[in-house]
């Protein structure tokens, strides 16, 4: 038998096999996942944006322009540096970018590119005014609160003064209570100083400390702060026996009585409040020249932190006062819109009385301390009573007063205003 095939009996080979291939199987898995995340996305931007809208208080503000108001201050720049202050501003639409200076430096400097200048009291704020007057650019000014110069000392101090006869609480202390409010005697206080009288002749010691510096109180730099300046005119008057200069040389004569008693102070710091509340201020300042409003934000500060105020600072209220008038100029369209705010909007105006201001009424123009009285008293804080009694204080007239900063702080002369028709 032959075993043996020919080619075409052996098999042939048939076609491939083909293989179908399908959709990935994990490709439905995928889109269930798609599905499944962006819903949580979506949900989760649309929760940022409500955290962002909660945040600055505004349901438009995250798609709208807030206004940025460029600004030099001096020490009223802690009412713009408060964060619920800058959270109300930006409700409106407002943010304040601040450059923060003393009062004097900024009406002795020009202010191009600022929509607001807002000086701490009257001759800063009419320097000025009768600048931009001159150079054909009239300012619009708006008064929202007030806060008056006041002494800031400790209480070992102020009790040595009220032993020397110097010092007196004023009233309305609660009962068991320690006063936190004195008024100073300013002439029998100026007395001492001229007389060279040291703390430790007043007896400090009886009380702890012993400090052989003179009695006096210490300014920010009179060159630069409207505190300093305001205090040179209060101690003008009183030691000038109640009055004030007339002329140019009366000006210097009265600036040279009062140059060695605001000199023996050394070197000025540029601003006192902030030696005032430190630990080393007893020890550096006994006595500083600063605001109302700083004492009382202090205060207010302790007290929401520990439940308790510190009894260890005190003010004295000179017997002669002067109100002094912050005054925001506004030098732009801007700058006349956040003036109209800050002056009438309900919730500023409660928030610059719980910084410790004497918040004006929108309506009367006065400063009202009975809304500031029951804030305070609701906050367990006293509150100071003041005299109608106390001498009113006068300033002199403004190139007179000027001429009396220059001659006791060596300071230059303010800048002369631009030819009428330039840019300041």
């Amino acid at each position: 038998m032959d075993t043996h095939r020919s080619d075409d009996d052996r098999p042939r080979p048939g076609p491939e096999p083909r293989l179908t291939v399908g959709a990935p199987a994990v490709a439905p898995a995928r889109r269930s996942l798609a599905r499944r995340l962006l819903p949580r996305a979506v949900a989760a931007a649309t929760a940022l944006c409500a955290i962002v809208v909660l945040v600055q208080g505004h349901a438009a503000l995250p798609f709208e322009r807030i206004v940025t108001i460029r600004a030099k201050m001096a020490s009223k720049a802690d009412f713009f540096e408060d964060p619920e202050v800058r959270r109300l501003l930006v409700r409106h639409g407002y943010r304040v970018h601040l450059t923060r200076m003393g009062s004097r430096g900024i009406a002795t400097q020009r202010y191009d590119g600022y929509d607001i200048v807002f000086p701490s009291g009257q001759p800063a704020a009419d320097l000025i005014t009768s600048r931009r007057a001159a150079e054909g650019h009239p300012a619009t000014t708006y008064r929202p609160f007030v806060s008056p110069i006041v002494l800031g000392t400790y209480r070992e101090y102020a009790e040595t003064l009220r032993e020397a006869g110097i010092a007196t609480p004023l009233p309305g202390v609660p009962a068991g209570a320690k006063p936190m409010y004195y008024s100073l005697d300013m002439r029998k206080f100026l007395g001492a100083s001229a007389a060279g009288r040291r703390w430790d002749d007043l007896g400090t010691d009886r009380h702890g400390i012993h400090n052989g510096n003179k009695v006096l109180a210490q300014t920010s730099d009179i060159c630069q702060a409207n505190s300093a300046g305001t205090y040179l005119g209060l101690v003008s008057y009183v030691w000038n026996h109640e009055d004030i200069p007339q002329t140019p040389a009366e000006a210097t004569r009265f600036a040279e009585r009062v140059r060695l008693l605001l000199n023996d102070q050394g070197m000025p710091s540029s601003e006192k409040n902030e030696t005032y509340v430190s630990a080393e201020g007893k020890s550096i300042s006994p006595i500083a020249v600063i605001y109302e409003h700083q004492f009382l934000t202090h205060q207010i500060a302790t007290r929401s932190a520990t439940g308790h105020v510190d009894a260890g600072r005190v003010l004295l209220y000179p017997s002669a006062r002067f109100v002094t008038e912050p005054q925001l100029i506004a030098l732009t369209p801007r700058g006349d819109a956040l003036g109209e705010l800050i002056t009438r909007d309900p919730a500023l105006q409660r928030r610059a009385m719980e910084l410790g201001f004497r918040v004006r009424d929108a309506q009367g123009g006065s400063a009202t301390s009975d809304a500031l009285t029951r804030f305070l008293t609701g906050r367990g804080i006293q509150a100071p009573v003041l005299s109608d009694d106390d001498t009113k204080a006068v300033l002199p007239r403004l190139d007179l007063l000027e001429r009396m900063i220059e001659t006791v702080g060596d300071c230059p002369p303010a800048a002369p205003a631009a030819p009428p028709g330039e840019t300041p």
